[in-house]
């Protein structure tokens, strides 16, 4: 008896991690295609607002954005929330996305 209340309690609680992961899922906040063209600027401006150089952050980032509809979050990394952001590189191998 107290197997198979166990067990249904297990059942239960993997179909509601189920649901609630499906739900994040549908989420979309910072992959790939999460953006819009319009949403480009301002993300970027927001992930520009502490670099050096500010104007060639913004150039680089809203040809990324551009490109891969996507800008992580923050001022500085996270940029494995957007796997076409993050491995984008320059001719030499470098990053070309800020």
């Amino acid at each position: 008896m107290a197997n198979i209340k166990a067990m249904s309690l297990l059942l239960a609680f993997l179909v509601v991690a189920m649901l609630v992961s499906e739900a994040f899922a549908r989420t979309n906040y910072y992959g790939n295609n999460s953006l819009t063209l319009a949403q480009c600027p301002g993300r970027c401006a927001k992930r520009c607002s502490k670099a050096r150089k500010t104007e060639e952050c913004n150039f680089f980032c809203n040809k990324c954005c551009r490109t891969c509809l996507c800008v992580p979050p923050g001022t500085f990394g996270y940029k494995e929330l957007c796997p076409c952001y993050n491995n984008w590189k320059t001719k030499r191998g470098g990053p070309k996305c800020p």
